[in-house]
C-alpha cells in the first residue's frame, strides 16, 4: 500500500476517509486520473483510497492525488477495515453490480451513477456514447466536485529511461490486436528512418512481440515484451520518442505523458477511449458512422483490418512533425 502522508501538526481532528472504486486495468486506471484529482481538490485534507488491482502501486504517486491503493480485484468485495468512509464514489461502472459493493461499506454519502441500469440507485444519468474520462468527471461535477478532464498528465518518473520508439503489437483480446505483419512492416520502416525501436508487452505477449521483431528485421534483444516491470515501462513511455499501439494501456500511457502516439482502433471508437485532442496523438480508424464492434472478439476486429501500413506510416511523421 502507498501510504498516507502525515498530519501536520495543530491541523485538527483526523479527517475521515474517501473510498474510491475503479478495480480495472491500466488504460481505465489513467482515464480516472482527472476524477482522483478532483476529488483530491475538494477534500484535500481526506485521506483518499483508492479500490484498485495491486499491480497499479508503482503508478499512484504520479497521480498526485491517491493516498493509499487497497488491492481490489474486479467485481470483488472491498476489504475496507476501520469506520466507513466519509465518501465512497463508484468510478468503477455503471450498476448494482459495483454500486453495491460501495454501498456495503455504508459510506455517510455515496456517489454513482443512476438511470434505467442503476438497480435503484439514484445519481447522474450514464451516458452510452460519453468518452471514459468525461464521463467519471460528468459524475463528480453533477455531484458537487468540480472536475476537469483535460487533467490527465502524470508525473514523470524520476529516472525516465532512453527514447525509444515503443511498438505495442498485444491486446487483451483478439479482435483488438492489428496483425504482427503490418505492425513488423511499420517496425521496420521506423528503424530504416533512424528510430532506435523496441517491442513492448507482457510476459504473455513475448511470442508475439518476438514474432514483430523478428518480421522486422530487429535483433531479439529489441523485443522489451516480459522484460520490464509496470514502473518499468512507464518510465520508457514518459520518456519515448513515439508510441505506436493498438487500443490499450500503453497507449492511455502515452497520453498521460503527453508522448507522441499513433492509436489504432477497431471495436471501439476514439470518441469514446481516444487520446486528448492535440496534433501529437493520431488516431486511426475506419468504422461507418455508429459502428461499434465487440471488444471481446476472437477474430480481427473488420474496421481494425482495414487499417493498413501505409496509413500508420502517415501518421506517424504527422504525430512527429
Amino acid at each position: 500500500m502507498v501510504p498516507a502522508p502525515a498530519s501536520s501538526p495543530g491541523s485538527g481532528p483526523e479527517p475521515g476517509r474517501i473510498l474510491l472504486l475503479r478495480a480495472l486495468g491500466l488504460g481505465d486506471f489513467l482515464t480516472g486520473v482527472p476524477a482522483y484529482r478532483a476529488v483530491r481538490r475538494a477534500f484535500p485534507r481526506h485521506h483518499l483510497v483508492l479500490a484498485a488491482p495491486a499491480v497499479l502501486v508503482p503508478l499512484i504517486p504520479l497521480t498526485g492525488a491517491i493516498d493509499e491503493l487497497l488491492p481490489t480485484g474486479e467485481l470483488e468485495p472491498v476489504p475496507w477495515t476501520g469506520p466507513p468512509p466519509e465518501v465512497g464514489i463508484d468510478l468503477h461502472g455503471r450498476g448494482p453490480a459495483s454500486h453495491r459493493l460501495v454501498a456495503a461499506l455504508t459510506p455517510r454519502r455515496l456517489i454513482v451513477f443512476g438511470g434505467e441500469h442503476a438497480g435503484g440507485f439514484r445519481g447522474p444519468v450514464w451516458r452510452a456514447d460519453e468518452h471514459e474520462v468525461d464521463r467519471w468527471c460528468r459524475l463528480c461535477a453533477e455531484s458537487g466536485i468540480p472536475a476537469d478532464p483535460a487533467d490527465l498528465v502524470l508525473t514523470a518518473p524520476a529516472d525516465p529511461g532512453p527514447a525509444f520508439t515503443l511498438i505495442h503489437p498485444g491486446a487483451a483480446a483478439p479482435g483488438r490486436r492489428w496483425p504482427a505483419e503490418r505492425f513488423a512492416a511499420v517496425a521496420g520502416w521506423l528503424a530504416d528512418q533512424g528510430h532506435a525501436v523496441r517491442i513492448t508487452g507482457s510476459a504473455a505477449e513475448r511470442d508475439l512481440a518476438s514474432r514483430v521483431a523478428w518480421l522486422a528485421g530487429l535483433p531479439e534483444d529489441h523485443v522489451l515484451a516480459g522484460r520490464t516491470s509496470l514502473a518499468g515501462l512507464a518510465a520508457l513511455v514518459a520518456s519515448a520518442r513515439l508510441v505506436v499501439s493498438g487500443d490499450t494501456g500503453l497507449s492511455h500511457l502515452a497520453s498521460a505523458f503527453a508522448r507522441p502516439s499513433v492509436t489504432l482502433f477497431g471495436p471501439v471508437p476514439p470518441a469514446e477511449w481516444g487520446p486528448p485532442r492535440h496534433p501529437r496523438h493520431q488516431v486511426l480508424w475506419s468504422g461507418p458512422p455508429g459502428y461499434r464492434g465487440d471488444p471481446h472478439a476472437v477474430g480481427l476486429d473488420p474496421a481494425l483490418a482495414r487499417i493498413v501500413p501505409d496509413q500508420v506510416r502517415q501518421a506517424v511523421e504527422r504525430a512527429c512533425a
